[in-house]
């Protein structure tokens, strides 16, 4: 580990916007605020949003910035980019956000029923070959059901093809309501409408590099009943043919379901 992210974690402990609690600790340790992120740390009783693989936290910091009556907590395990986002948080003042450093697979564990009511995922990992890992499979669905208000909502924005194509397969299949759907989240057809805004006017570092690249934006905006058998779609859909910004995909396959 570099001195640079030795420092970051360093820095993160003594944030009081930071909370770390990877597997290992939380397997033996229950988190305290559990059911009390508004009494504890927000002091209000304002809605929360989660934002699910933060990254560097950049959007969550901007969806603070621009909705002062919700709270918002971004969530990665990454601590070291994680960092830009607290240190940006806790210059500028904002109580609104705040940041847990955990495994989403144990996202659960963190907030007790109907705590949440939006959740964002924002340029997830597309998990290809595994759809159990997919952000929006029913494996996480079934999750965010544990905590998430009845009819919740749900955001995905995305550079990837294959991941909102399974989304919308899944979303139909299960008959979700959907509030939003595009697959170019730029185009002409959607600048001037105030219902997209708040996908569209936030860009992070690397969707810029990807507009850049003339990848389009893909954004679905869902609701999640908590009741009703979910279901996998059955579907092959053809695979993005990169990985990440520069990165060839590795398998030689052409369709995944």
């Amino acid at each position: 580990m570099s001195k640079g992210k030795l420092a970051k974690f360093a820095d993160m402990e003594t944030y009081e916007n930071v909370f770390q609690y990877p597997y290992s600790v939380v397997s033996d340790v229950e988190f305290p605020m559990r059911g009390h992120w508004r009494e504890q740390y927000f002091k209000n009783d304002n809605p929360i949003v989660l934002e699910l693989g933060c990254g560097k936290g950049e959007y969550a910091v901007e969806l603070a910035k621009q909705n002062p009556d919700y709270n918002f907590i971004g969530v990665d395990i990454k601590g070291a980019r994680m960092w830009t986002g607290a240190t940006m948080a806790l210059q500028e003042g904002l109580k609104n956000v705040a940041f847990l450093r955990t495994n989403i697979e144990i996202i659960d564990r963190f907030f007790t029923k109907d705590e949440v009511q939006e959740i964002w995922l924002t340029f997830s990992d597309p998990q290809m070959k595994n759809p159990r890992k997919r952000l929006t499979s029913t494996y996480f669905l079934e999750r965010y059901r544990r905590f998430i208000t009845d009819q919740g909502i749900i955001h995905l924005k995305t550079d990837s093809n294959f991941l909102f194509t399974y989304t919308c397969a899944l979303v139909d299949r299960n008959q979700l309501p959907v509030e939003l759907k595009t697959d170019d989240l730029y185009s002409d057809d959607l600048s001037d409408m105030p219902a997209y805004s708040a996908a569209s006017s936030i860009q992070t570092y690397y969707e810029k590099m990807w507009l850049q690249r003339g990848l389009n934006i893909k954004y679905i905006k869902f609701h999640l009943p908590q009741q009703g058998l979910l279901e996998e779609p059955d579907i092959e859909i053809p695979l993005d043919d990169y990985r990440s910004y520069h990165r060839s995909k590795r398998s030689s396959l052409e369709t995944s379901k």
